[in-house]
């Protein structure tokens, strides 16, 4: 099985077009070692040329562009297979509408963020005008196949508020684990985590590869930084540092790669040289960029 994150960071991307933050500084002058990095999405396969998309962001056609196995062979037929989506976020999902040139859309979304995206978003209303969107209810604990690979998606709590409907039931936000079926190897992607419950927490066990939330270091990064009134668990997010972070949660399990996704702009472990990003890689734990690429081994 095959990981390639095909984007690392949270919503708006870093640099973000309209921050002026110390991260998005220095990435923009050069001024310290860091990379720019798209908006989050990973594509998984279980061989190399069968690929699926999770989630599709706003940067999809540039994503697909710097991968050459996601691009088109005869005419127009493409290896992409299916589009799963973790949550209805636009930032996860308006890379639907850029993918309307295609003969179909095979999409795979809980009933929560199939509403949203039809009665809220409108996104799944327009798209359909362009071409057919066939839909597979994920429900999660229920095994899916696709042929080499399977997933079961797990449900991950959240109190975010709702733009679309208030409510706060199962999957408004999930993660997915991902199973080779020929090895057993297995895989969890999870770019939004509020809390690390013990269900959560039971999802990674047994786990070869882990990529999950890093978006913000600080729990009031942004109220620090004087962007925003509201902390990463309001935005539907676990900090990483500091006494229950995901770092002090996750540093210790007994996972061979545990990689941050999801990460924002604002966030210090996007520098090279900071202290952040040296304690995060001194407790066994990676920062994603854009084009690292995962095979997930055989345990």
């Amino acid at each position: 099985m095959r990981v390639r994150v095909l984007g690392s960071a949270a919503g708006g991307g870093y640099p973000q077009w309209n921050c002026s933050c110390p991260t998005c500084r220095a990435v923009r002058e050069g001024t310290r070692p860091a990379r720019a990095r798209t908006q989050s999405s990973i594509a998984v396969s279980p061989d190399g040329e069968r690929w699926f998309l999770v989630n599709a962001s706003p940067d999809v056609r540039a994503q697909v562009e710097a991968f050459p196995r996601l691009h088109p062979g005869a005419g127009r037929a493409t290896p992409l297979e299916a589009v799963l989506l973790t949550d209805a976020e636009l930032d996860h999902t308006l890379g639907l509408l850029l993918l309307r040139e295609g003969r179909g859309i095979e999409l795979h979304a809980t009933a929560a963020t199939h509403a949203t995206l039809t009665a809220g978003t409108g996104v799944l209303t327009t798209l359909e005008r362009y071409c057919p969107v066939g839909w597979t209810p994920v429900v999660p604990g229920k095994e899916v196949s696709l042929g080499g690979i399977s997933y079961q998606a797990f449900d991950a709590p959240t109190g975010k508020h709702d733009r679309f409907g208030g409510g706060t039931g199962e999957g408004r936000v999930v993660g997915y684990r991902f199973t080779d079926e020929a090895t057993g190897a297995a895989a969890v992607y999870l770019p939004g985590v509020q809390e690390l419950t013990p269900a959560v927490l039971a999802e990674l066990e047994g786990v070869d590869c882990l990529l999950v939330d890093g978006t913000c270091w600080h729990d009031d990064e942004m109220i620090r930084l004087g962007l925003a009134a509201k902390t990463a668990h309001g935005m539907g997010h676990l900090a990483v540092g500091g006494p229950g972070g995901s770092l002090e949660q996750l540093a210790g399990l007994p996972i061979a790669r545990r990689i941050y996704v999801h990460i924002n702009n604002t966030n210090p472990m996007l520098l090279e040289d900071s202290p952040e990003r040296r304690h995060v890689e001194r407790c066994g734990m990676e920062v994603a960029h854009d084009g690292l690429e995962v095979e997930v081994p055989a345990r």
